[in-house]
C-alpha cells in the first residue's frame, strides 16, 4: 500500500505536475487514513477514467498521462531516438498459439464455441483445433477470399439434350 501511495505521489510530483506544489500536501501525506479520498479528488482532477477501486486501471492510465507529459517536455529529445534493437529471435515466426494454457476452461469453452459457429470437426486436442480454426479464417475470411468469393462466375452453359443422362427426361 506505501509503495503504491508512493508511487502516485512521485508521479506527481515529478512527471504529471498537475497540482501546484503548495497543493500537493494531501497527496504527499501518505499515512494520513484521509489519502484515499484525496487519491480520490486526484483521479478526478486529471479526468482519470477510473476510479479508487479500480487500482490497476488507474495506475496504468497515470503512466501513459506521465509519460505524455514527459515526451510533451522533451519532444526534440525523444523524436529522435532510435528504436529498441530487435532481439535476434525476431527472424523466426513466433507461434502465437505457444503460450496459451491450453487447459483452461475458458480456454476450451472459447475454441468449442468457435469450432461450432465455423462448424469444424470437433478434436480431442484444443490446440489442434485452435490451428484448424486459424487456417479457415486466414484461407476463406480474409478480405482478399471474400472479395475472390464475391466476385460473379458465369459457368459454362450445357444442353442437356446433348448428355446421357441415365434418366428418361420426358421430353
Amino acid at each position: 500500500e506505501t509503495q503504491f501511495r508512493n508511487c502516485i505521489v512521485w508521479l506527481e510530483d515529478q512527471k504529471i505536475r498537475h497540482y501546484k506544489i503548495e497543493d500537493r500536501g494531501n497527496l504527499r501525506n501518505i499515512p494520513s487514513s484521509d489519502w484515499p479520498q484525496a487519491y480520490q479528488k486526484y483521479l478526478q482532477d486529471v479526468n482519470c477514467p477510473f476510479g479508487v477501486q479500480e487500482r490497476q486501471e488507474a495506475l496504468d492510465w497515470l503512466l501513459g498521462l506521465a509519460v505524455r507529459y514527459e515526451y510533451g517536455d522533451n519532444v526534440d529529445k525523444y523524436k529522435n531516438c532510435e528504436p529498441l534493437a530487435a532481439s535476434s529471435n525476431s527472424d523466426k515466426a513466433v507461434d502465437p498459439l505457444v503460450n496459451l494454457d491450453s487447459d483452461s476452461p475458458d480456454f476450451k469453452a472459447g475454441v468449442t464455441a468457435l469450432s461450432n459457429i465455423l462448424k469444424i470437426q470437433r478434436h480431442d486436442d484444443y490446440l489442434v483445433m485452435l490451428k484448424a480454426i486459424r487456417i479457415l479464417i486466414q484461407e476463406r475470411l480474409s478480405p482478399e477470399a471474400i472479395t475472390k468469393a464475391s466476385q460473379n462466375r458465369e459457368g459454362v452453359p450445357v444442353a442437356l439434350d446433348k448428355h446421357i443422362l441415365g434418366f428418361d427426361t420426358g421430353g
